[in-house]
């Protein structure tokens, strides 16, 4: 094994120094391509996968995230050269292509598009490489629209915990910083029973302040470097005698 590793090095060292052109050989782009050329070489050369030459270890790998029925995927790559693969041999190179660092597994919610894509497909007679193709774009249309949805659906959560927490300071109740007024950047929080507002300034300080409600201008208590600073100090002065 690692005979066939250091020869397929060589092998397309030498090729690729049999350039005429010292401009070509010094080219980063084409010693881009060799450096990617030896790689998949050596992987080739040294992997203990030897049933996976050539086309089939190309469409196992982009068939790994399409929920393609596994026994399909054996009798269609059994078509192409190679010894004969057995339904554990499909099975294993996918959980090994899944656990790879930079793999994942396919998504729970895309199999049953996915295997939509596939069943019908197959029914016009598509070819399993095309077939693997429809599938990848229908996985990326789906992730866009997924993702979308999982970002509209924070967004009202979070539109409804801040209109929670606005409720609770107007009504009274103790609550963290949260913003009482869209046209206010100042932070209301209610602790102890007692009312705060926190702003920063154009000096980039925060200025804490003890108001009675939102629309109180109240009076200073502190200005600190940061939020943290000001949550610190707020821990002691939201318990003490007020005088």
């Amino acid at each position: 094994m690692e005979a066939d590793r250091i020869y397929a090095v060589l092998s397309r060292l030498a090729e690729y120094v049999r350039s005429p052109s010292l401009s070509h050989i010094r080219n980063p782009d084409q010693l881009q391509k060799l450096a990617k050329d030896i790689v998949q070489a050596v992987d080739r050369a040294g992997s203990v996968w030897t049933k996976w030459e050539g086309a089939r270890e190309d469409i196992i790998k982009a068939a790994s995230p399409c929920w393609i029925p596994e026994e399909d995927l054996q009798e269609r790559l059994n078509l192409l050269p190679g010894p004969p693969l057995t339904l554990t041999d499909v099975k294993q190179r996918l959980r090994a292509l899944w656990e790879q660092p930079w793999e994942a597994y396919p998504d729970d919610e895309l199999r049953e598009g996915c295997l939509a894509v596939y069943r019908a497909e197959k029914e016009r007679g598509t070819e399993l490489i095309a077939i693997v193709g429809a599938i990848r774009e229908h996985i990326e249309r789906e992730e866009e629209r997924l993702r979308r949805e999982r970002d509209e659906a924070y967004r009202a959560s979070r539109e409804q915990e801040l209109a929670k927490r606005k409720q609770r300071f107007l009504s009274g109740a103790d609550v963290g910083w949260t913003q009482v007024d869209g046209s206010d950047p100042a932070l209301y929080c209610r602790r102890n029973g007692r009312a705060f507002r926190i702003a920063v300034g154009k000096d980039k300080r925060w200025k804490l302040y003890r108001v009675a409600n939102h629309q109180d201008a109240g009076y200073q208590l502190g200005v600190y470097g940061n939020r943290r600073d000001a949550n610190k100090a707020l821990d002691k002065i939201a318990y003490e005698p007020e005088s």
